[in-house]
Order: structure tokens, then sequence, then C-alpha cells
């Protein structure tokens, strides 16, 4: 990191406008992804969260199968819009993450402590969130511009099938990540007064 962690969080943003170029090499990717699999805190230790590498004709095809199921539900008028976001601004990337829950091992953890049961879903949100955000600045202080996108779950089983993802993985987000091919907008902050309480 060539930042301090405070200067990286600082300075991530979401980037809508990327080139399909690379900072960095391929396995520095997986590096990075890697490092926050193993590192990034969850509840009760659960490592459910599952991280899948698309890059080069899997990138690419991710989004085509985002715009095939897109194009059967979106009018035809909408469609040209649609298409045009996706193509410059993921489709047109190096890579895409897609993050992933693995229920396996929530289940588990409601079934050997019954009593927070209601509560491991709501963790294992909260431990793929963190994931998505070390990994999002990690790759941004390495020189990608990066977004998160939600086509899920309209997206989930033709993808599933794709990738060949197990059953019991639950897709939460995407992350296309590129060269930035532009500046991203600027961002308005609420006063930390009305959200930072120091009693």
């Amino acid at each position: 990191m060539t930042k301090t962690f405070q200067e990286a969080m600082a300075h991530r943003r979401s980037y809508y406008a990327l080139k399909n170029e690379s900072p960095i090499t391929d396995n520095e990717i997986i590096d990075i992804v890697h490092s926050a699999v193993k590192h990034v805190p969850s509840a009760f230790n659960s490592q459910s969260t599952r991280v899948v590498v698309l890059l080069h004709d899997k990138h690419q095809r991710v989004w085509e199968i985002t715009k095939d199921v897109l194009r059967e539900i979106v009018s035809a008028e909408a469609f040209g819009n649609t298409k045009n976001k996706i193509d410059s601004s993921f489709q047109s990337g190096y890579g895409t993450l897609l993050f992933y829950e693995d229920q396996r091992p929530v289940k588990a953890l409601q079934e050997q402590f019954p009593r927070y049961a209601d509560n491991f879903p709501i963790w294992s949100q909260h431990t793929n969130a963190m994931h998505q955000f070390a990994i999002w600045t990690m790759l941004e202080d390495a020189g990608f511009g990066v977004s998160v996108q939600h086509y899920n779950p309209l997206i989930d089983e033709l993808v599933a099938k794709e990738f060949n993802i197990p059953a019991e993985w639950t897709l939460i987000a995407q992350m296309p990540f590129g060269a930035p091919a532009g500046e991203p907008g600027e961002k308005d902050y609420q006063p930390l007064s009305d959200r930072v309480l120091v009693p």
C-alpha cells in the first residue's frame, strides 16, 4: 500500500469510466484478493465470504450475461442506455470480482448457536461488506478505478451456471475494475456532528 490506511480510505471512490488496462500483474490482483479473504474478520470466525476473480474473456462474459438478462426485461427503448452504461462503465474495464456468501458456515453457526440464529445472516452480510471495502481500497491504491454493482438476483442463475458456482453460494455484489478513464464525481458529506456522537 503506497498510502497510509487512512489516506487510502479517504481516496477510495466510485469510478464509472474504466479502461481495459491494469497497472499491476494478474497475480498481484489475485494476491490482493487472497490477502483480504485471509485477513478480513468475520463473526464467530465463520470465514463465509467467497470471491470469484474474473479476468479477460471471463470478465467480458459476465457483462454479456448481464446484458442478455436485462435485454429480456428492459424495454427496447430503455435498453440502449442500459447497454451503453454497462459497455462504458463496467465491461470496458479489466476485470470483475463476484462477491458471494457461502450459506453452509452460516447455517452451521445457526444450528450451533440457536440463540443468535437470526443474527448470523446479518453478520454474514457484514463480513461480505468488509471484504468489498478492503479489496476496493487495495485495488484503488494499486492504481485501479473501481465500483460496486448489484445486478443480483437477476443474473444469479446464469452466472452460477457459466462459472460453476456452488449452489450454496449466494451472490451479493459485483466489482468491476480497470484503469481509470476519467475522474470520479464530487462527493458531498453530511456534517460529522450529525453522524458521530461523543457523549
